[in-house]
């Protein structure tokens, strides 16, 4: 029989854990790695069977995936966010692939929210995303956020969809935003990218272009404009917030 273990890093997920692991619940292990949750998280999911690891040195999303991946002994891995869900049509999906796999990892479209409202469009769908593989196929890149999974061998795809809950209320967009931001800004200046205040315009008034007009989020009516507007907005804050780095470079004096 193949062997399944499931893996989410967490952090104050006590929102969606529930609904994430009872996505999951057909699997043979789950484990959730930690990263010093002070609401009920880790409660939540050790009551429903989870393994539960925590690891508060955080070194971004990359590092603290592969840390759960350490831990997995499963013939199949499978990564998936707190705040996503396998739709029912996925979970059996799965199951039908693994009992025959011709492929060493699996890729399926990701279907996200914006406040209440599902995006099917605004370069949000299909969103194809490879979470499913065989155990030592691959692992996750080291990027502190946007990490990626390297593959070794051949990957396939699934039909259906994965729920992603990404931003259940506005309060969310804007946590999300800054957090991201700051991440973001923080990834491009470790790559030697440069920025400036006219740059992080032109970034910002981009997204916005491509977003509303070239992914056609006019089509998602005025959820599709809001999120235009926070898309660029983000990404104005990324690199406005690298340009604000560079400049306390400058500033800083040279070490000894």
């Amino acid at each position: 029989m193949t062997t399944l273990s499931v893996l989410i890093i967490t952090k104050n997920e006590a929102l969606n854990i529930e609904a994430c692991l009872r996505s999951v619940a057909f699997v043979d292990r789950v484990i959730v790695m930690d990263c010093g949750s002070t609401d009920n998280t880790v409660d939540i999911a050790r009551n429903l069977g989870a393994e539960v690891s925590i690891n508060t040195d955080w070194q971004g999303f990359g590092m603290q995936k592969n840390r759960a991946l350490a831990l997995a002994s499963s013939d199949w891995v499978l990564s998936i966010d707190a705040d996503e869900r396998l739709s029912k049509e996925l979970q059996a999906e799965i199951q039908q692939v693994l009992e025959h796999p011709v492929a060493d990892a699996y890729c399926f479209p990701r279907l996200s929210s914006y406040c209440g409202q599902y995006i099917r469009h605004s370069g949000w769908y299909p969103d194809p995303v490879t979470r499913l593989f065989r155990r030592g196929a691959a692992r996750f890149s080291d990027d502190i956020i946007h990490e990626r999974l390297l593959v070794k061998g051949q990957v396939s795809t699934l039909r259906n969809r994965l729920l992603h809950e990404s931003f259940p209320d506005f309060e969310t967009v804007l946590d999300k935003v800054n957090r991201y931001s700051s991440a973001g800004a923080q990834r491009l200046l470790s790559k030697g990218k440069s920025s400036s205040f006219p740059k992080a315009l032109g970034h910002g008034l981009w997204a916005f272009i491509r977003t509303y007009f070239l992914q056609r989020g006019f089509l998602d009516g005025w959820m599709g404009l809001a999120l235009a507007i926070s898309n660029a907005e983000g990404t104005y804050y990324r690199y406005l917030k690298l340009w604000l780095l560079l400049l306390d470079q400058k500033a800083s004096p040279p070490s000894s």
